[in-house]
């Protein structure tokens, strides 16, 4: 299980040793760096990571403040050269507190925490999933859980789902669903006879397929491909 996470130091030297260590690390991935807390929030409000690597004293914005702004918050591991903000950064949860210089010992450790807490949640995620089919077999809901929050959501709206590393994006009719789900989760939960897997990265629901080509399916307005391991079962279905 592999971490997606972002950098964040006014710095250039630390963000050079961040990136050194998360090099080193098998199931750390470095989505980006940023030396500006405010070009961070723009790449977050496109893009979703598993782990922030978060300076907390910053000009115009603190880290503090920066980790306040995010609606959806990922795992954080504070870093600072000033330990009087270790009891502030607490306060919000943070898996760690990295006092700089920053040795790869003491970074690992925090490391390995974060995967801790990052399993426990997928593990947590997946067994809510599971409890709320068993709940719901025989009706028309499920339950998706998305960060903190959980949404019922009527099956027959479900138009596709596209997977993305460890998330997936539930698509219906009038919003989208971000989950840390794999598609085999997904297609253990959406009932089969009216879902079916297209693409490594596709589930659709057939009842919403408006065109079917040789290359790819038309839901909606979504152009969605569809990958020759699974067209022959595909058509199978859909006929």
């Amino acid at each position: 299980m592999v971490m997606k996470c972002l950098a964040i130091d006014d710095e250039p030297r630390a963000l050079k040793v961040l990136g050194n260590y998360i090099e080193k690390v098998p199931y750390l991935e470095l989505s980006g760096n940023f030396r500006e807390a405010l070009k961070a929030l723009d790449y977050l409000q496109i893009n979703t990571v598993d782990l922030i690597f978060l300076d907390i004293n910053m000009p115009d914005l603190t880290g503090l403040q920066f980790l306040k702004s995010l609606i959806h918050k990922p795992l954080v591991i504070f870093t600072t050269a000033y330990s009087e903000y270790a009891v502030e950064s607490y306060d919000f949860d943070a898996v760690d507190f990295l006092l700089k210089p920053i040795e790869f010992d003491r970074f690992l450790k925090a490391t390995n925490r974060a995967l801790k807490q990052f399993q426990l949640i997928h593990q947590l995620e997946r067994s809510d999933i599971s409890n709320s089919k068993s709940e719901e077999r025989g009706k028309h809901t499920v339950l998706i859980k998305s960060g903190s929050e959980t949404h019922q959501i009527k099956i027959e709206d479900i138009q596709y789902v596209e997977g993305a590393g460890n998330y997936v994006t539930f698509v219906t009719r009038d919003k989208k669903i971000m989950s840390l789900l794999t598609m085999k989760d997904v297609m253990d939960i959406l009932p089969s006879q009216q879902f079916h897997r297209v693409h490594k990265s596709y589930i659709v629901g057939l009842k919403h397929i408006r065109l079917i080509e040789r290359h790819h399916l038309e839901v909606r307005d979504k152009k969605i491909p569809i990958g020759r391991l699974y067209k022959e079962s595909f058509l199978k279905a859909f006929r």
